[in-house]
C-alpha cells in the first residue's frame, strides 16, 4: 500500500463521528454480557496467534479479578505479573479509535491483528489475561468527571464498580476514600500532614482553604473596609512556606478563601487578580 500523505475531505469529515463512538466505548458503564465478551476474548487471542485458555472467569472489579487470580494460583500469586497481564478493554478506547479509524475510513491494511481488540473493547471491561485462563472484569457502575475531564467527584466515588470497590479522584489526582467523605470532619492538621504534596494540595483544597486558615495562625497584609473586597493574609505551611490568601465575604454572606501570588499588597490589587484585572479596573459594585 502506498504511503498516506493527507486525508481526502470525505475521510477527514468523519474524524467527529469516531471521535464520538470510541469516547462512548470508552465511558462506557453497561453491564458486560459474560458469554459474549468470552468470545472476543477468545478472537483477541487468535488475531494475536495465541491459542485462547480453557477457562473463563468473571470478576466484578479489578479487586474482585485480584482475589480470584490469587485462587487460581494459590502457591505463588504475582501482583505485578497480574497487573500486567491485563487488557483494558473498553479503556483502550484512546489509541484503538485511530487504528480503527485508518482501518475502516483510510483502508490501511495490516490491520486485522487488532479485529478482536476492537470487538473486546465494545462489549467488556478490562480481562486479566493468561496461557491458561482469562478473567474478563465487568465495567464500572459509574465514572465521574469535572469540567476538564479529569477523574472528579466532590461528593462520593469518582470510579465504582458494582462490588463497592471504588476509586475517589479529586480533578484527576487518586486520593485516599476519607478525603471525600470525611471532607466535613477532617482536620487542617491532617491535610497539612500529609507527606504527598500533591495530596497535602488537594486535601487543602477538599476542606477548604477558609478552614486551613482559621485553624493556623494568619497573619493580616491588609484588610480593605468593603468585605467583599476582603482581607489579604498569609500563613507558613508546613514544608511549603508562607503562601498568602484573599479572604472574602460573597454576596450570599459565605467566606471563602483564594490563593494569590505573593506579590499581591493590597486585598483590592488580590481581589482584582482573580478576575484578571488591574486594581483600578476591578469595580466591586458591578459584580454579580
Amino acid at each position: 500500500m502506498e504511503k498516506i500523505k493527507e486525508l481526502t475531505p470525505e475521510q477527514e469529515a468523519r474524524f467527529d463521528e469516531f471521535r464520538d463512538r470510541w469516547l462512548a466505548i470508552g465511558l462506557s458503564t453497561e453491564r458486560v454480557d459474560f458469554e459474549i465478551a468470552k468470545k472476543a476474548v477468545e478472537k483477541s487471542y487468535i488475531c494475536g496467534g495465541i491459542e485462547p485458555p480453557l477457562n473463563y472467569y468473571f470478576a466484578k472489579s479489578p479487586m474482585d479479578a485480584w482475589r480470584i487470580y490469587k485462587e487460581i494460583c494459590p502457591e505463588k500469586p504475582d501482583h505485578s505479573e497480574f497487573l500486567s497481564s491485563f487488557i483494558s478493554g473498553n479503556h483502550e478506547a484512546s489509541w484503538l479509535s485511530f487504528y480503527s479509524y485508518f482501518k475502516e475510513v483510510v483502508g490501511v491494511e495490516g490491520l486485522e491483528i487488532l479485529d478482536g481488540l476492537f470487538e473486546l473493547a465494545e462489549v467488556s471491561g478490562w480481562v486479566a489475561a493468561f496461557d491458561v485462563a482469562a478473567i474478563i472484569v465487568d465495567r464500572p457502575q459509574i465514572i465521574m468527571f469535572d469540567e476538564n475531564n479529569r477523574m472528579h467527584n466532590e461528593v462520593g466515588a469518582a470510579i465504582r464498580y458494582v462490588d463497592g470497590y471504588s476509586i475517589y479522584g479529586w480533578h484527576g489526582v487518586t486520593v485516599p476514600a476519607e478525603f471525600i467523605e470525611e471532607r466535613h470532619t477532617m482536620k487542617a492538621e491532617v491535610a497539612l500532614g500529609q507527606d504527598n504534596l500533591e495530596l497535602r494540595r488537594c486535601a487543602c483544597e477538599i476542606i477548604g482553604w477558609t478552614k486551613i486558615i482559621n485553624e493556623l495562625d494568619a497573619k493580616v497584609i491588609d484588610k480593605d473596609e468593603d468585605p467583599e473586597v476582603g482581607e489579604l493574609l498569609t500563613i507558613n505551611i508546613p514544608d511549603i512556606g508562607r503562601e498568602n490568601f484573599l479572604r472574602v465575604m460573597c454576596g450570599t454572606g459565605r467566606e471563602f478563601a483564594i490563593p494569590v501570588p505573593p506579590e499581591m499588597k493590597t486585598a483590592l490589587e488580590a481581589n482584582a487578580w482573580t478576575y484578571g484585572l488591574d486594581p483600578w479596573e476591578y469595580k466591586p459594585e458591578v459584580r454579580t
